[in-house]
């Protein structure tokens, strides 16, 4: 029985990672809540799961506002914009579907206004993880995002399947809400993270400059 409580077994490392999926879940959910800080915490989130829960690298909360305020701007500004267009996409969803005229024509918009949903889901499921990541302009970030988007299908289909059971789940079940962000972000950088390691250059080390801890390589 002992061994089962030992800080290096199995049970006790499972407990360890869930404790911290849910205090970062409840982290991000309170940092979301502004609003006009939904991209930020949503950079954040990606990078301190991976760096923290996966490569067990630093402090859990230190890395999350570390990367909140590293990339705040540019994820704000990325955040308003696609919160806005899920909200405008919904909006013309939910008019098209309780239209009491059902006809050709509003079935030709409803498919066109969830393809551009799914488009829309897609590209955010990779700007957030690649802002975490690189230094790169808004435009560069939308091209990146987009172009990683189409390039990896397999992988984007994988992620978007772990986003659907996550928001599932939440709609059933509002408690996992402080669980299933962190939870879903762990599991799809398991599909993420080959991806960025792909565009992801070496650093050379030099005499002056030592070899930094690439710990996103490993």
């Amino acid at each position: 029985m002992g061994n089962i409580f030992s800080s290096e077994s199995p049970f006790f490392i499972f407990l360890s990672k869930l404790c911290d999926l849910i205090f970062l879940s409840t982290v991000w959910f309170f940092m979301c809540i502004p609003i006009i800080t939904i991209g930020p915490a949503n950079t954040a989130l990606y990078y301190a799961t991976v760096k923290v829960i996966r490569r067990e690298r630093g402090y859990l909360f230190r890395e999350f506002f570390k990367s909140f305020k590293l990339n705040f701007k540019k994820g704000a500004i990325i955040g308003v914009i696609t919160t806005l267009l899920f909200l405008v996409l919904a909006f013309d969803i939910y008019v098209t579907y309780t239209s009491t005229e059902a006809s050709t024509g509003s079935s030709v918009f409803m498919g066109i206004y969830l393809a551009l949903l799914i488009i829309l889901t897609c590209f955010s499921l990779y700007v957030y993880p690649v802002l975490s990541r690189f230094e790169l302009s808004i435009k560069q970030l939308y091209k990146l995002s987009i172009y990683l988007c189409v390039r990896h299908p397999l992988h984007t289909l994988g992620m978007l399947l772990i986003m659907a059971v996550s928001v599932v789940g939440v709609v059933f079940n509002l408690l996992l809400l402080f669980l299933v962000p962190a939870a879903g972000t762990f599991l799809s950088s398991f599909l993420m993270e080959p991806v960025l390691k792909k565009y992801t250059p070496k650093s050379e080390s030099s005499e002056d400059e030592p070899l930094k801890d690439e710990w996103y390589l490993e």
